[in-house]
This record gives structure tokens, C-alpha cells and sequence, in this order.
């Protein structure tokens, strides 16, 4: 089995790559087929220019969220589950977080193979949606199981074949109409407001945000992190987004992915098959990671993350060949609640309260973490209503912000005390790694 990329560990420096390297995932991840549905989206309920500015307004707040836990992700070389143990959560509560990345992240791989399967079937024919979906999971599970490496050279191919080819067809589209009539036209449907939009923009890659550590471990400076960051959100979200937005004035619809893969045979095989791959890699990949920390947390074992990647895979492609995920998005929407807070609550331990920082700055694992950080589960908990029923503002906002002022506020009055103490797994060796 390939590599187990420092699942459990911090990655070396002779580990970590040069920032395009990362940006151009970063980008992939971002940009794709999802992105255009958005810009849509907001462009049949906006005019142009508002749905731009909601854009702005969104990718701002994700640039920030994923520059500063980014950062502490490069710094400290270690994936968000397991960073989570010294920024604020305890053992035990960085293991929920990467349980509830786990089935979020293993749900939506299911979810977006289901998806490519149906488009592959329409598009080729030959074999039944079912077995499509199963081929194309699997394809990404072999390419996740030999980790950031394979996952690196699949994105310098697909990111420019998915842009190249459905460019073409976008280009074709909107060269049918004036741009100047595209940009002042109404909105073609039921008018959304800007609120409404933002929320829709920040809430589609809040979970991407939190996850950023999984990525920026590889990266070699701070400075490298703001690069790609800036780069992948400002084009994956201004430039698709803003497209997706034209096309649904072009054709008074928010249905445009027919334009986008309207090719056909190899050529449209190839766009569906580079807009899935760059997003589903990293959907199982956080997936392993999240539950390499979680077994190791409950069962005292570390779990190779290759043999992870298998399984999850291997389930996740099963589930979506049958169609069962087709009613698990609910619940993954629900999930996603939860998400907002974790970033904020790592952000106020590592640059403000610091209550565990010290720990990290030995160079190696600390020796021990708290087992559970009560207080913060508290703060989890409540900035997560915050962000589902506070109704003034934009609720990813809202849950941020609370996150962050109540965790900040809680050390202050020092309630942010561990509740026992563990001491570290050893690191991953071919002996201690379950086969």
C-alpha cells in the first residue's frame, strides 16, 4: 500500500512541496462544475453585478478563514484532526471533529460519484448508471490511496482539461449574446436577496475551509499559504462563479451544467470526468485522515491512512452505485452546521488565548494532550445554533464570530481546562500500523 502521508505525524520539510504544486488542488477543489451551478444560481435570483459582489463579499470571508487556519496548519505541519487536539479541543474532541468530517466528506465522495455515474451514462451509454458510479469511485480511491503525490499530477492533468473544454462550450454560449446586455439584464427568476447569496457563497466551501490544514501541511512558508489561497478562492469563486452567473442570464435558467459538459463522446467524458475527479480526491482524503484520528483516539490502534482510503472508498462508491446517498444530502447539510466554529475556535486558541500553544512548540508531537476540553464543546455547541437560528446576518458568519468571541471570552475568565491528560500514540512504524 502507498503512502500513509503523515497521517498521525508532522510532515518534514523534505515533505513538503512548492506552492503551485498546492495551489493548483486548491484551485481544483474549488472550481468545477459545482462552482458554475452556484454562479446560477445567484444569477437567476440577482443582476449581475450584485451576484458579483456577493461573490466578493463570500470569498473574502473564506480567504480569511483559510489563510489564518492555514497558516497554523503549515506551521505546524499537522492535519486539522489531529491539530485540533492542541488548539482548543482535547483528544477527545478533535476526534469528533474528524468524525464529523469523516462521514460529511465520505458522504459527499458517495454523493459526487453518483453524479458522475448519471452524467457518464448519459453521456456514453454502454453501461448503467450503477456500474459507472462504481467505476468512477473506484478510479478515485487507487489515486487517493497513493496520496498528495498521484493527487498533485491528477490535478496539473484535470484542472486545465476541465477548464480548457468546457470553456469552449461557455465561450461558444455566451458569444451568442451581448456582454453588455448580460451584465444590466434582470435576473431572469424570483429575486434573492444579498444575504441570501453570501451565505450561499461562504456556506458552499466552509467545509473546504476548515479542512485546509489537511493541505497547507505540505506547504513550506506562511507566505506560500496566502498565495495559493488568494489564487484558488479568488479565481474558483470570482471567475467560475461569475461565468455561471452570465450563463444563467444567457439562458434564462439556473440549469447550465447541460452547457458545460455539452460535448460529447471523449471530449464530454473528459469534462465530467476532470470536474469530478479534482473535487472527489479530496473529499476521500480528508475522509481518511479524519478517521485515521478518530480510530486511533477510541480503539488505541493507528490505522494506516492507504487501507482507509480503501475501505471508505470502497463503501462510499457501493453506496452511490445504489443510490442510497441520493438521500443522505439532507443530512449532510445539517452536518455542515457544525462547521463554521471549528475554525474559529482554532484560530482563538492559536493567536490569542494560547493555552496549549506552548506544547506545540517543541518541534516534534507533544508528549501529552487533554483528554476533553469541556468548555469548548459548550462553545461548539452554542455558536452552531448561533449560526442556525440567529436569523440577523449570515449565519456562517454569525457562527464564526460567536465561536471566536466565546472561546476568547472563556479563557479569559479561565474556563478552558482540560479534563485529564493523555499521552500521544506513538508514531505510525510498519509494526504498530493495523494491516
Amino acid at each position: 500500500m502507498a503512502s500513509d502521508d503523515f497521517a498521525l505525524s508532522r510532515v518534514p520539510a523534505s515533505a513538503r512541496y512548492p506552492w503551485l504544486s498546492v495551489a493548483t488542488q486548491r484551485f481544483g477543489q474549488i472550481s468545477g462544475l459545482s462552482q458554475f451551478l452556484l454562479g446560477a444560481t445567484l444569477g437567476f435570483g440577482l443582476p449581475f453585478w450584485q451576484a458579483f459582489l456577493a461573490f466578493t463579499l463570500g470569498a473574502v470571508l473564506l480567504e480569511l478563514v483559510a489563510i489564518a487556519v492555514g497558516i497554523i496548519g503549515q506551521r505546524e505541519g499537522l492535519s486539522t484532526s489531529v491539530l485540533a487536539r492542541w488548539t482548543g479541543f482535547g483528544r477527545g474532541g478533535a476526534a469528533v471533529v474528524g468524525l464529523v468530517i469523516g462521514l460529511s466528506a465520505t458522504g459527499w465522495f458517495g454523493v459526487q460519484s453518483q453524479l458522475a455515474g448519471s452524467s457518464l451514462a448519459r453521456l456514453l451509454g454502454l453501461l448503467p448508471v450503477w456500474a459507472w458510479s462504481l467505476l468512477f469511485g473506484l478510479l478515485v480511491t487507487v489515486i487517493v490511496s497513493y496520496g498528495f503525490r498521484w493527487m498533485a499530477w491528477t490535478a496539473y492533468l484535470t484542472v486545465p482539461a476541465f477548464l480548457i473544454l468546457a470553456g469552449v462550450s461557455v465561450v461558444t454560449e455566451l458569444t451568442r449574446h451581448d456582454l453588455g446586455s448580460l451584465l444590466t439584464d434582470a435576473p431572469p427568476g424570483p429575486q434573492l436577496t444579498l444575504v441570501q447569496a453570501v451565505t450561499l457563497v461562504a456556506g458552499q466551501f466552509m467545509v473546504g475551509a476548515v479542512i485546509t490544514p489537511d493541505m497547507t501541511r505540505f506547504n513550506r512558508t506562511p507566505g506560500d499559504v496566502v498565495k495559493q489561497t488568494v489564487l484558488g478562492i479568488t479565481l474558483g469563486e470570482w471567475v467560475i462563479g461569475s461565468v455561471g452567473v452570465l450563463l444563467a442570464h444567457a439562458v434564462r435558467s439556473s440549469d447550465v451544467s447541460a452547457i458545460v459538459t455539452s460535448s460529447t463522446g471523449l471530449v464530454g467524458m473528459v469534462v465530467i470526468v476532470a470536474a469530478a475527479l479534482k473535487v472527489n480526491d479530496w473529499n476521500l482524503y480528508v475522509s481518511s485522515l479524519g478517521l485515521a484520528n478518530f480510530l486511533a483516539t477510541v480503539t488505541g490502534r493507528t490505522f494506516h491512512r492507504a487501507r482507509l482510503s480503501v475501505v471508505l472508498g470502497v463503501l462510499g462508491s457501493v453506496l452511490g452505485a445504489v443510490g442510497i446517498l441520493s438521500g443522505y444530502t439532507g443530512f449532510l447539510t445539517l452536518l455542515a452546521v457544525a462547521f463554521p466554529p471549528i475554525p474559529a475556535i482554532m484560530v482563538a486558541e492559536y493567536f490569542v488565548v494560547r493555552r496549549w500553544r506552548g506544547q506545540l512548540a517543541a518541534g516534534t508531537l507533544p508528549a501529552t494532550s487533554p483528554t476533553w476540553v469541556p468548555a469548548t464543546l459548550v462553545i461548539w455547541l452554542l455558536a452552531s445554533l448561533t449560526g442556525r437560528f440567529v436569523t440577523i446576518g449570515l449565519p456562517s458568519v454569525n457562527a464564526l464570530v460567536a465561536g471566536f468571541l466565546l472561546y476568547v471570552l472563556a479563557g479569559r475568565l479561565g474556563l478552558l481546562r482540560g479534563y485529564r491528560t493523555h499521552l500521544t500514540e506513538p508514531l505510525p512504524t510498519q509494526q504498530s500500523v493495523v494491516q
